[in-house]
């Protein structure tokens, strides 16, 4: 049996092998001489476990948490080693939530235990025991019947409600670590020795497990503080309270029971609240340079439309200025390593010009803004001529704009920082989590598809370049932020869905986004498709992606 074998970063090699082979087999032979660890596998463009046995040749990747799949492969796995940890610890009656991405991991609440040091101690020294076990991570997949007589056998009633409510729902895989179960969207590691790499730590009154990041998968990263986010994401848990809605069963529910419309408006207001209050802020500052950021599809431009008239309401007349129209002319634009120009970087603007410009505006000159166009590829004048009197703020939006660099020249006493981005407190239960990034990704797939004229496939294909940049330019300013914007809307994935699920399907199984493509239909099988999205206000965030906003 022949095996075309692909590692990471290395070239293409071409063994036999019997069949019936494990990959796990070929993995540990492979892993002599990969610096990282391989977790999972892709046969022929399928994601697949490195349990399998192989009765056939193909195209045999294999994979280390550099690798998005293969990342999430080695998260979900850890966890299945924590929550076991706790219950060993504790006792099975405590009960574990796992919360949000934090400080390069997870944040969880343990309730039933008092969190100290000294408990997540003994938590890591028993994960760390089962690691040198390598204790066996078994997999079973159960139809919703069999699925039924589980959860009763275990006593997991909670679980039976919410499959009531995911209809899409047909199939579930469960991994079993000893007596431990967990549900999972992801195929697992074979055994807990390839789970080497953690840290468990106390973290205000929650416990932080920690994992390496895809940038150096070799270690643990020192910690970092991300107060801001912390704070963020605990706003996010009282909206959650508010509405109700904690896991995506519940808002099923809402669809299915005729109670969304509530839901919608009730969101719709926090928002207008929150924007509201980041605008009484800018007020009482009094800063003339806003400066508003985020990853790609956060819904920069809808927010930032939506703080002009709050700043309105307030008293004051801001002017909005996009960063983009101070790209550097394409003619004169270095190109990268892959011949392209990038529009990501920070040198691919103008900010000699972008900081005169905004302080003689604050000095009350007149300025010349320029207009970028896309087509020329080149700034136009002459079009905004333009002064402010010495009460107008400047709202600037871009990715770069929590980047000291950008605006190096002007004072920072004249800078207010907003940081944007959709942090999701949804989760599929309590132990699997929506990754914040696949919400954004599905924003971005349908926007594409729906104004851009890009594919699912071209957009899964563009988005490990998006990340990167994102990585480099965005995520390590987003702690200069004085204030921060959730923007995920709570029905959002139930809106996405009918939108973005046509444009998945067609991803055919011989594209190398086919992989990616199943992953996030597998995700949105958990929700109900919101048809009727005509009740969504035609000013929300989620306009900026479906269609029919009245404010970009």
């Amino acid at each position: 049996m022949k095996l075309t074998i692909c590692l990471q970063d290395q070239e293409p090699i071409t063994r036999h092998y019997r069949e019936g082979v494990k990959i796990r087999e070929i993995a540990d032979e492979m892993q002599k001489n990969h610096p990282y660890r391989i977790v999972l596998a892709r046969i022929d463009g399928h994601v697949t476990s490195l349990n399998r046995d192989l009765s056939y040749g193909g195209k045999l990747e294999l994979l280390d948490i550099r690798d998005p799949g293969a990342r999430m492969t080695y998260q979900s796995s850890l966890l299945l080693l924590y929550i076991k940890a706790v219950h060993d610890v504790a006792g099975k009656d405590v009960s574990v939530r796992i919360n949000n991405s934090l400080s390069k991991g997870l944040h969880t609440t343990v309730r039933g235990v008092h969190v100290t040091d000294e408990f997540t101690t003994a938590v890591e020294a028993r994960m760390r025991e089962l690691v040198r076990k390598a204790v066996e991570i078994t997999k079973q997949t159960y139809n919703r019947d069999s699925f039924r007589e589980l959860m009763k056998q275990h006593k997991r009633e909670r679980e039976l409600e919410r499959l009531n409510n995911m209809p899409d729902v047909q199939n579930i895989d469960v991994f079993r670590l000893e007596e431990e179960l967990m549900m999972s969207s992801y195929e697992l590691v074979p055994d807990t020795g390839y789970i080497d790499l953690f840290e468990v730590m106390e973290y205000r009154h929650g416990v932080l497990v920690r994992f390496p990041h895809q940038s150096n998968p070799s270690v643990i990263l020192p910690f970092e503080e991300q107060e801001l986010l912390y704070d963020a994401f605990s706003e996010e848990t009282r909206w959650c309270k508010l509405t109700g809605v904690y896991l995506s069963a519940d808002l099923n529910r809402s669809i299915l029971d005729g109670s969304v419309r509530d839901l919608i408006f009730m969101n719709e207001a926090l928002h207008e609240k929150k924007i509201t209050e980041i605008a009484e802020a800018i007020a009482e500052s009094k800063k003339r340079i806003i400066l508003i950021a985020g990853p790609s599809s956060s819904g920069k431009t809808t927010f930032a439309n939506r703080l002009c008239i709050q700043l309105r309401v307030a008293g004051l007349n801001p002017l909005y200025i996009g960063t983009d129209d101070y790209f550097i002319d394409r003619d004169d634009l270095k190109k990268g390593p892959d011949g392209e120009y990038d529009f990501e970087g920070l040198d691919a603007l103008d900010r000699d010009l972008l900081n005169r410009d905004m302080q003689a505006l604050i000095d009350g000159k007149t300025v010349d803004i320029p207009y970028y166009n896309f087509k020329t590829g080149a700034k136009e004048f002459g079009k905004r001529i333009t002064s402010i009197d010495s009460s107008q703020p400047i709202v600037i939006e871009g990715i770069h704009s929590l980047n000291p660099v950008l605006t190096e020249q002007i004072s920072d006493d004249e800078k207010f920082r907003i940081y944007i981005s959709p942090l999701t407190q949804l989760n599929i239960d309590h132990y699997n989590r929506i990754p914040t990034t696949d919400a954004r990704k599905l924003r971005r797939i349908v926007r594409d598809a729906q104004f851009r004229g890009y594919s699912a496939a071209q957009t899964i294909h563009m988005w490990p370049k998006v990340s990167r940049g994102e990585d480099k330019n965005i995520f390590p300013y987003n702690d200069l932020a004085d204030m921060f914007f959730n923007s995920q809307c709570i029905y959002e994935l139930a809106v996405l869905k009918k939108y973005a699920k046509p444009q998945l399907e067609i991803i055919s199984d011989d594209q190398p986004e086919y992989p990616e493509a199943q992953r996030l239909l597998k995700l949105l099988s958990f929700f109900v498709t919101l048809e009727n999205d005509e009740l969504i206000p035609n000013n929300s965030i989620i306009r900026e992606f479906i269609g029919g906003s009245v404010i970009v």
